[in-house]
């Protein structure tokens, strides 16, 4: 069943669970607000209900999805609409966070990173007006779904982006203003991150939702080999030290496991089963002082719950040792992202 044909919200109701360590202290890195891309709305009320459900979220992030844009700006300014909406937003979640619900603590806006570097800096300057303070960096994607295949949320990168030396250009001036690159990107494209990472050494960079594992059409069947090689991509990059990882985002429909189309949705100890490998194996490569867990919602929230997310990820680290968990709930996003 599609998203749209269902209540959602009364899916997710179907699998009820504790939070478990309630008290510790979250940090999510990863989440968008619209108000409709056809799979209905996300605002501060429904971020509200998720961070609000039991664990112990104390700061959130946003990251951009092309939100909100003002269609009246000139084109190289069109994506500071976004930031403008999402500085509202983030002003009215300040005024609850007395009342334990979580401030809006930053956000990661778009520019197009190939603009002259006149352009590129006025782009910049404006998204840092336009945020009061919240502006930590930009995510120009090189997401590029591979050919013949169909996906439910498809990248719009341009093929052969990482390579271009204006784009190039522009992550190095990130880093040259204190600001972050996140990227996401599928799993076909792990060496264009990677001569990015290399090109940009000064920039700091995070790789978002594990480089997005493919799992449906002609990538079928096909898991435990792609497993395999990013395996190995993953034990490569990890060589740049420029490079953290968010961990989350690996429960879109197109990861393949099929959760939103069930009848009930995921229990944490299935989502446990299910990606557990990947988790420990990031982790292992990069250490938890350069991975930080996200929630990638309301993306992932097509297949499982806020509270069913934050209790896979504690069970997967459960034996982790206390600086680790800290490192991977709160500690490194609040460092890359100068959160405090």
């Amino acid at each position: 069943m599609q998203m749209a044909e269902r209540d959602q919200q009364a899916w997710l109701d179907q699998v009820q669970e504790e939070a478990l360590e309630p008290e510790r202290d979250i940090v999510d890195p990863h989440h968008h607000l619209w108000h409709d891309f056809g799979v209905g709305q996300y605002l501060l009320e429904d971020l509200r209900r998720d961070t609000g459900a039991g664990h112990g979220v104390r700061k959130t992030m946003f990251m951009e999805c092309s939100a909100e844009y003002d269609k009246a700006a000139p084109e190289h300014l069109r994506s500071v609409g976004e930031t403008r909406f999402v500085a509202q937003v983030a002003r009215q979640s300040r005024e609850g966070a007395g009342s334990g619900l979580p401030p809006i603590a930053g956000l990661v806006a778009h520019c197009d990173l190939r603009l002259p570097e006149d352009q590129l800096r006025e782009a910049l300057a404006a998204h840092l007006e336009a945020s009061e303070g919240l502006f930590r960096g930009i995510r120009h994607a090189l997401s590029c779904p591979p050919d013949n295949v169909e996906l439910m949320i498809g990248g719009n990168g341009t093929p052969g982006m990482a390579y271009d030396p204006d784009f190039q250009r522009g992550v190095r001036l990130l880093g040259q203003l204190g600001y972050t690159y996140d990227s996401w990107h599928y799993h076909t494209q792990m060496d264009e991150f990677l001569a990015v990472a290399k090109a940009a050494p000064d920039t700091t960079m995070i790789l978002d939702h594990f480089a997005t594992p493919i799992g449906v059409g002609r990538f079928v069947g096909q898991r435990e080999q792609i497993f395999a090689q990013w395996q190995a991509d993953m034990h490569t990059l990890a060589a740049c030290p420029n490079v953290h990882l968010k961990l989350g985002g690996l429960a879109m429909p197109d990861n393949g496991w099929g959760w939103h189309e069930r009848d009930c949705p995921p229990t944490s100890d299935e989502f446990l089963q299910a990606q557990r490998d990947w988790y420990l194996h990031a982790i292992d490569c990069f250490g938890a002082e350069r991975c930080m867990f996200e929630s990638n919602f309301p993306v992932d929230r097509f297949s499982l719950s806020y509270n069913v997310y934050w209790n896979g990820v504690k069970k997967i680290v459960q034996d982790f040792s206390d600086v680790d968990k800290t490192s991977l709930f709160s500690g490194t996003a609040t460092r890359v992202y100068s959160l405090d």
